[in-house]
């Protein structure tokens, strides 16, 4: 018969251990122990929670696959049924919101990791390309985050209309392009810069400003007109050379 969690010695049980020495303390699996609450007739809820976390197929460390992770993968596991599932799901989407800022509205863009801290958490994770458009005012404050698409890895699928329909619609003077790539790779493709300069010309005839297209990986950010800049340079400086 396996030990059930009431068998284990007071201080070895996850809620107790959290009691006694605190949240730190304890390991992933007890920390999901808790949440799930129950285990079965045949193994403990720590131990369920063990199998849980070898769902973990993915390069994401520690827990943060479970933000991804479908309701119907985590009821596969006997003894996950919908309300555990769900459950879990939830404390995947607390801990995301939990890492974002209460209020983005006037925080200042001053470089691009000012705006890639508020955008990395929210979409480092995700498994499919969500692209969004920054509006701000004069004093580079944001004053809102639109969704243009989601869905898919193709940056194709949108269009310079779909990019500029709400910065015209409120009338803000500078707006930055943001995505995500879900390989976790944040370097520009070519269909990246491609759309970065298209869009950048357009911007240009009806009087906005772009100031930057920024692609967030895992972990790791670049800004496209970085990019641009120093390949630029570059070729500028490849070009003296051959002068000489």
């Amino acid at each position: 018969m396996p030990i059930t969690i009431k068998e284990l010695p007071e201080l070895e049980r996850p809620y107790e251990k959290l009691e006694w020495y605190g949240e730190t303390a304890l390991s992933d699996a007890e920390l999901l122990a808790i949440i799930i609450k129950t285990g079965t007739k045949q193994e403990t809820s720590v131990q369920l929670a063990q199998k849980i976390l070898k769902l973990n197929n993915t390069q994401l460390e520690g827990m943060n696959f479970l933000r991804n992770i479908s309701i119907e993968e985590l009821m596969k596991i006997k003894g996950i049924g919908k309300v555990k599932a769900i459950q879990l799901k939830a404390v995947g989407e607390l801990a995301s919101r939990m890492t974002r800022p209460i209020n983005i509205k006037k925080i200042i863009i001053r470089q691009p990791q000012d705006l890639a801290n508020i955008m990395m958490e929210q979409l480092r994770f995700q498994r499919e390309e969500i692209i969004k458009v920054v509006l701000l005012n004069t004093k580079n404050e944001i004053l809102s985050i639109k969704d243009i698409a989601k869905g898919g890895t193709n940056f194709a699928q949108i269009s310079i209309k779909d990019v500029l329909e709400e910065p015209l619609k409120m009338k803000v003077p500078k707006i930055i392009l943001v995505h995500n790539h879900p390989s976790g790779d944040s370097t520009p493709s070519t269909q990246d810069i491609n759309f970065t300069n298209q869009l950048y010309e357009a911007t240009v005839l009806i009087g906005i400003q772009l100031l930057d297209h920024i692609v967030i990986g895992n972990q790791n950010y670049t800004s496209i007109f970085s990019t641009i800049v120093s390949e630029t340079k570059e070729e500028n400086r490849k070009e003296k050379r051959k002068e000489e």
